[in-house]
Formats: C-alpha cells, structure tokens, sequence
C-alpha cells in the first residue's frame, strides 16, 4: 500500500479518505466520478468519502452540477495535523506523566530531601560536577550568590553542553536580579521563559534536582528557610522530565525561527 496513504490512516483518516486525498492531489480539482474512477473507491462510498474530507478541512467544494471538489495543498493540511498531535501528545504527556510519578511515589525510589540553602546549592553543583554530557535547567528564581557559583561550575566544564529556561527576573535581598543578563555576561546558553517559582536541574537525563521555597506576601523574596531540595537518581523520571524540557526548548526555537522569517 502507498505509504502516503499509511500515514494519512495513521493521523486519522479512513482508508477509502486517504485514498480520495491522495488522489486528489495529483487532479487538484475534479468531480466526485473521476475521482471514484481514479483512486478505485466504489461510486456509492465516494460521496460520503469526499464530504468526509471535507469535514476534515482537507478539501473544499464548489456548488455546480457536477459539484467540483479542489485538494488543499498538503503543506497547509499536514503541518496543521502535525501541530494537532503535537499538543495532544503533549497533553497526554503530561496527563500521563502526572498518573505515573504518583505511582512512582508508592514505589521506594532514591529519592532524597535536602533542607537549607547551602546544602541544596551544594548539591547543585555536586551534580554538574558528575554530569559527563549535558546539564538542562529551569530556573524560577535565585538564591543569593547561587547564579554566580552556579556560572563559575559550568565555566569548569566547558565540554558540557547547557540549556536554561528561565524567568526574567527575581529578587534577593528586594534586590531585582536580571536572571538572563547574569548568565547571557557569562556566556552560558539561557532563553527567556515562563517559568513557575520552582528550579529543577536535569543532568544527563539520569538525575535531577527540584527547589521549591515559599516567597514573602508580595512574591518578591524568597524565604530562605522554607528552601526544600528532593534529589532524585531515579532515571525513568529524570529522562521523561528531560525529554519535556528538550521539547519545550524546541518547540521554542521554532517559534523564534518562524518570527525571523
């Protein structure tokens, strides 16, 4: 079977659908007995075949006697489809995701806790010390001075390739620190992003560490008191938050792509 027509079954189109497209494709225009003649769907299945299509925004028809029905192009249908199961894969990532790490949670995993600022900041750069490839990280705010040593371990491991995500700014000290400045001066590769008040380091896709802390009544200040780390070597989990952190990064350089262009 033509692969064209595999691939249009796999993204949710019927066989006798797929096969009308396809056709359709090389007449461009044409009416419902030469396509059926064409492509080999039986007269009495193409009407409902071809409105089908229809429906499914992948052709538009003309009133007339006979009705004429014209093939959109396939750049315009399938990269609409794509970004279509893009999100919905997306979304069942993360509703899927949710459902496994609350399993997980009920298993006995090495999983750890790490309370106080120091220690969590030490932990961090433990971590990109033993990475050997790749250190990912979204970063939602700053402790004082942990921008400063986190650039001085990453300027130690020049082989190491390194991705941020951050949010624009946060406060220390009601001091504003321009999050992307500080490590852009330092030429460490950091993207301007949405991120929540969490910062989660991913090192090789086999472990990670998230910081969570409370902030002060007006969300500017952290509390330094309330910083919690959980370290977590379990690799299923760091490799899954990995992959969504490499795909949110991709999908970002694809929009900033498409706006230069």
């Amino acid at each position: 079977m033509d692969e064209n027509i595999e691939v249009l079954k796999g993204i949710g189109l019927t066989l006798y659908e797929a096969e009308a497209y396809v056709t359709l494709t090389s007449l461009i225009s044409s009416n419902a007995t030469e396509i059926a003649e064409k492509s080999g769907i039986p007269r009495s299945k193409i009407y409902d075949v071809l409105k089908g299509l229809v429906k499914k925004n992948y052709i538009d028809v003309e009133d007339g006697r006979p009705l004429t029905y014209n093939v959109k192009s396939p750049v315009e249908v399938l990269s609409r489809e794509k970004e279509r199961l893009d999100n919905e894969i997306d979304d069942t990532i993360t509703r899927l995701t949710y459902i496994y790490e609350n399993g997980m949670s009920q298993v006995q995993a090495p999983i750890w806790r790490i309370y106080g600022v120091d220690k969590i900041i030490s932990q961090e750069l433990e971590i990109i010390k033993r990475a050997k490839k790749s250190v990912n990280m979204r970063i939602g705010f700053l402790f004082e001075g942990e921008g400063e040593q986190l650039i001085k371990a990453f300027r130690s491991r020049p082989t190491l390739t390194v991705n941020i995500l951050a949010s624009p700014t946060c406060y220390v000290n009601n001091e504003e620190v321009n999050i992307i400045k500080l490590f852009k001066d330092a030429d460490i590769n950091i993207q301007k992003a949405d991120i929540p008040f969490v910062k989660v380091l991913i090192s090789d896709s086999k472990e990670m560490m998230h910081t969570y802390t409370k902030f002060s009544e007006d969300k500017r200040n952290v509390i330094p008191e309330t910083a919690i780390g959980i370290w977590n070597k379990y690799e299923d989990i760091a490799r899954n938050y990995d992959e969504r952190f490499l795909n949110q990064l991709k999908k970002m350089k694809n929009k900033q792509k498409k706006k230069k262009s």
